[in-house]
């Protein structure tokens, strides 16, 4: 993956049985020009979003967003991406022509319309839009389509639409399998939906 800061890199040599510190990774990566982009600026407008975005559980909020790409056939598509928050996980992807409602619907049905309204109400689920000016509320989603883009979108070129559709439905894999999340003790997303799971009662 591309982007990875110390720390990652620092867990992955772990998991491959290798011990060092992390400022050595981090001296080692800042030596060779290997180290992730900082970025620097101050929030603007006020603070509406107080509290936490990262629920206990998985399954409890998801988090939408859309992107585009561009192929060489069709030209610049939409990206609709859906994101557990508690586990990291991209549980929904797709790529299509035009940026309709009806399209953003198909990750995960989950769109901010009348019929994305009346579904979540009929599912028993709760809508929660983000605030205007305060980015941090679908930061899981937005930090997901960072990752897409610097590790797939922007590495990568495709002919059709339905190319980038296989494309995103194996990145969407890979991701979930292989990218560590530091505040799962550097689990992947995957990982930790499996330690989740085992810990729920079992259905009598």
């Amino acid at each position: 993956f591309h982007g990875e800061d110390y720390r990652k890199v620092w867990a992955r040599l772990r998991h491959r049985g290798l011990r060092t510190s992390k400022e050595r990774v981090r001296r080692l990566m800042r030596e060779n020009g290997l180290s992730a982009a900082t970025r620097t600026g101050s929030p603007r407008g006020p603070r509406n979003h107080d509290g936490t975005i990262i629920p206990e559980t998985i399954d409890r909020m998801w988090g939408t967003d859309m992107t585009a790409a561009f192929t060489v056939e069709h030209g610049q598509v939409a990206v609709f991406i859906a994101v557990d928050h508690c586990s990291a996980e991209c549980v929904g992807i797709h790529a299509a022509l035009h940026g309709t409602r009806h399209e953003a619907l198909e990750p995960v049905r989950h769109y901010m319309s009348h019929d994305f309204q009346k579904e979540i109400a009929w599912l028993g689920a709760a809508s929660s839009p983000a605030f205007v000016r305060a980015p941090e509320g679908n930061g899981c989603a937005e930090r997901f389509i960072r990752t897409l883009k610097e590790n797939l979108l922007w590495v990568r070129t495709f002919r059709t639409v339905e190319d980038l559709r296989l494309a995103l439905i194996d990145f969407r894999r890979t991701y979930n399998e292989n990218w560590l999340i530091e505040r799962h003790g550097h689990r992947t997303p995957a990982q930790f939906r499996r330690d989740q799971m085992d810990k729920l009662p079992l259905a009598a």
